[in-house]
Formats: structure tokens, C-alpha cells, sequence
């Protein structure tokens, strides 16, 4: 009884943390749309107001600049919470491991 109340309490834990890494991802993501909604707006009204055009104001590198460097630690917030690992993937683990019990079985051998 113990065991099965243990375990569930262990899987709310884990729950509870996963809900709190999702709220924490979209409350990021919400503020990362408003905030550079409000930083490009102003960018671009400001560059209008010294006398470039809408064209010119509006795709400078400074109007950008906030928007692709804090979009990069978007994106690698959100393929933490969502598990996106390319490089490192289960398939990879599992290799990894039955590479290296494959190495120690014939490390075992050797002094049978």
C-alpha cells in the first residue's frame, strides 16, 4: 500500500515539475512576442522620425538585432522543455551504452 502511494505521490512530483517547465516556456514566449513587438514598433518609429523611409526603418539590422538574439535562447529554452535533443537522442544513449557493456564483456573475457 505504501509502495503504490509512494509512487503516485513520486509521479505527481514529476508532473508538477513538467507543468512548471511548460508555464515557464510560454510565459518566456509571451513575453519575448510583446517585448519585440514593442522594441521593432519603437525601432522603426524612431528611424522614420530621422527621416528614413518605412522600407529603410524597417529592415535594419538594429530593428531586428533583440528579436534574433533573444530568439536564439528562446528556441533552446523551448527544446529543453519540449526534450529536443538532435545530437544526443535516446537512439544515441542506447548505442553509447551497449557499446560500452559490449568493451567491458570483452574486457571480462580476456581475463576468464
Amino acid at each position: 500500500m505504501e509502495v503504490a502511494s509512494s509512487n503516485r505521490r513520486s509521479k505527481q512530483v514529476r508532473a508538477k515539475k513538467r507543468i512548471e517547465q511548460l508555464k515557464g516556456f510560454y510565459i518566456h514566449l509571451a513575453v519575448f512576442v510583446i517585448v519585440n513587438i514593442m522594441v521593432i514598433t519603437g525601432a522603426v518609429v524612431g528611424n522614420m522620425g530621422n527621416g528614413e523611409s518605412f522600407v529603410e526603418a524597417f529592415f535594419n539590422f538594429g530593428t531586428f538585432s533583440t528579436f534574433i538574439f533573444w530568439g536564439v535562447g528562446v528556441f533552446f529554452h523551448g527544446a529543453k522543455v519540449f526534450s529536443y535533443n538532435p545530437f544526443f537522442s535516446k537512439a544515441w544513449e542506447e548505442r553509447q551504452i551497449q557499446k560500452y557493456m559490449e568493451a567491458d564483456k570483452n574486457e571480462m573475457k580476456k581475463y576468464s
